[in-house]
């Protein structure tokens, strides 16, 4: 009886274990663009100062936690296959959650999918980038078919007659997602269909084959019979179709719906259980006599649809730097909020190396990213921006995909436990990582393609290799790597047993030479003495030399929430 008192005190309510303290506010409601210091140097160096305003209006959109909500709200409904209607009538339609067709509208109204292409003035592609760089830190499953829609216009255009046909509707503002033909909708998005299971990335021994219903040749109407083991967006309205015709690969465009209204027979046969770019569908397919137009000459399908691919590479780029982005913000928000042992995560020692590790390596990416951007813009005129570009998507599609995963599982631990639960962002960005390394040319063939270019235009490593002297004599490590760097292509006879070294090489080295021309003078140098240095021997994120002032690396990429 004496200890009722303790049993039962008059004052407190069970229910009240605690109170919540030293745990951050949720990063939203803030501007991605005004809160990226990074993003605004490059957008202005790079020659699209006349979209800030534009971006600025756009950063408010993407930091909303509205719009971040349709992120997580399109992950967690995943896209449904309806092959059937209820009468048994073959439709062939996906379902996706309304947050899907909500992030689908506003990439499409906000013209990531054709602004460059619809207005091809100066920065136009420094622009777009830096609007696909903030669009698909909200969400990069659904940017897949917005970077497939805008991919398509340059292959396109190897077929005059169907650029003029089907581009007013494909550069559309208008996203129409209904499973309707195309002549009944005002906007129409473009998907691609090249692998088969018997190949994969070697499309030369697909089996898919197409027949001519008439004439045969550019522009004219066949129908495609085979299958196709990976279709991403199998919901756009054409597609561009790889198949063997009398001369060999050749390109197709091949639209949802006949123009007499019927449907065409692309049938889906089931939607890869994918573990990441969850929103997005991708499936296999069956082609069975679907009717499609020769785009260029036959023969020729590989080399149209690489105009298509090396699109596609370049947004890889983007988006994996974009995710690096993402985990760089929520880092330093967690760590500028959270304390530890007695001081804040970001007052830590070892953890400002950690933090300032994997901003420099965001920084990194975003400024070959834009570089390769502004090479886009300029390259219509200029030959060696376009040699440059020729090379440097392969590297840089290589080396920024290959460098997302380690990046996002460190970024991961950076926030400790409560890093790998399913309500924070965190767990979508590292299953997110792999896929840009993966789709578009895993690692080996963007290495194989860097080859390639050099052997088909020498030029091209010309191009690169003047690019990177632009940016001597400013860090001695720097002038060290380019040095060396022709070295690595004495040997001819097994070069392509060193082709991953080789990119590497070349990776860091152009990331270096777009930092020291075009970035921060304080990012640059980190970057030369953490990657570049002979001595540096650190094999993770977070062994940075001391000589690097790791606190103002972290303050100038940390948002500041007001």
């Amino acid at each position: 009886m004496a200890n009722d008192k303790f049993f039962k005190p008059s004052t407190v309510y069970w229910a009240e274990t605690h109170e919540v303290t030293n745990q951050p506010s949720v990063l939203e409601n803030y501007n991605c663009y005004e809160q990226d210091i990074a993003l605004q140097q490059s957008v202005q160096i790079h020659g699209a100062s006349w979209a800030v305003k534009d971006l600025q209006r756009f950063g408010a959109i993407t930091g909303s936690a509205e719009v971040i909500e349709l992120g997580f709200q399109a992950n967690e409904n995943k896209p449904v296959l309806h092959t059937h209607d209820r009468h048994g009538k073959r439709i062939d339609e996906v379902r996706f959650h309304p947050a899907y067709h909500q992030l689908m509208k506003i990439a499409i109204e906000e013209g990531i999918h054709s602004s460059h292409w619809r207005d091809a003035k100066k920065g136009a592609h420094v622009a777009r980038a830096a609007k696909y760089y903030l669009h698909s830190q909200v969400e990069i499953g659904h940017c897949c078919p917005i970077t497939m829609t805008s991919a398509a216009i340059p292959a396109l255009k190897n077929q005059p007659n169907l650029f003029k046909a089907w581009a007013d509707k494909i550069m559309s503002a208008h996203y129409d997602p209904r499973n309707i033909g195309d002549s009944k909708k005002q906007g129409l998005t473009l998907g691609m269909a090249m692998t088969e299971k018997q190949g994969g990335s070697d499309v030369r021994t697909n089996s898919t084959r197409a027949f001519a219903v008439g004439n045969s040749g550019a522009g004219q109407a066949y129908e495609l019979v085979g299958h196709k083991y990976f279709v991403s967006a199998p919901m756009s309205d054409a597609f561009l179709v790889l198949a063997q015709a009398e001369q060999g690969i050749s390109c197709f465009l091949v639209p949802r719906w006949r123009p007499d209204g019927s449907k065409n027979p692309i049938q889906i046969q089931k939607l890869k259980n994918k573990m990441g770019n969850i929103s997005n569908a991708s499936s296999e397919t069956e082609l069975r006599g679907a009717l499609g137009w020769m785009i260029g000459d036959e023969g020729r399908g590989i080399a149209v649809i690489l105009d298509m691919v090396s699109m596609t590479r370049f947004d890889c780029m983007i988006g994996s730097a974009a995710g690096m982005r993402q985990a760089v913000a929520q880092i330093t928000h967690h760590c500028a909020n959270r304390e530890a042992f007695g001081k804040k995560l970001n007052e830590q020692p070892l953890m400002q190396n950690v933090l300032a590790d994997l901003i420099i390596e965001n920084e990194a990416a975003l400024a070959l990213s834009m570089r390769v951007a502004r090479a886009l813009d300029e390259s219509s005129n200029n030959e060696q921006e376009k040699l440059f570009v020729r090379i440097t998507t392969a590297i840089g599609k290589y080396w920024i995909c290959k460098r997302a995963p380690e990046h996002a599982y460190e970024a991961m631990e950076c926030i400790g436990g409560s890093g790998v639960m399913e309500d924070t962002i965190m767990p979508r960005l590292f299953r997110e990582s792999p896929i840009n390394s993966i789709w578009e040319g895993s690692g080996n063939v963007q290495c194989l393609d860097m080859l390639r270019a050099i052997h088909k235009t020498p030029k091209s490593l010309t191009a690169f290799i003047n690019e990177l002297k632009g940016a001597s004599g400013v860090n001695k490590h720097f002038d060290r790597a380019v040095s060396e760097l022709e070295s690595y292509f004495i040997d001819q006879q097994s070069i392509e047993y060193r082709a991953r070294l080789i990119v590497e090489k070349m990776a860091l080295a152009i990331q270096a030479s777009c930092l020291i021309q075009y970035g921060d003078a304080l990012i640059a140098e980190a970057f030369c003495n953490a990657r570049l240095a002979a001595e540096n021997t650190g094999w993770v994120y977070g062994t940075l030399p001391t000589s690097i002032d790791c606190q103002a690396i972290i303050k100038r990429a940390t948002p500041q929430i007001r």
